[in-house]
């Protein structure tokens, strides 16, 4: 399991975008983000309340399971990178 982790709503158009970072980080720094949409899955949405803690409230978000750093909606790449490198 990756220490980088997504929770997403498939409707959602936020997500949508932050998608497209997503799989830049994964291509041009070799890192693996763990997928869980929230929306339709109640076993995803749970556990998104336990990383979430009151933090975002809602998707997209981010959480660094090594670093404890959380993104909340939309940011610009190099804010993102940095947060997945725990920089």
């Amino acid at each position: 399991m990756s220490h980088l982790l997504e929770f997403y709503g498939t409707e959602c158009p936020h997500c949508q975008r932050m998608h497209v970072l997503v799989e830049r980080l994964e291509k041009e720094e070799g890192l693996t983000v763990d997928r869980h949409e929230v929306w339709h899955n109640e076993d995803n949405a749970r556990k998104m309340t336990e990383y979430d803690r009151g933090f975002c409230g809602g998707v997209p978000f981010f959480y660094n399971t090594k670093t404890e750093q959380w993104i909340c909606g939309e940011v610009q790449y190099a804010d993102f990178k940095l947060w997945a490198k725990g920089t």
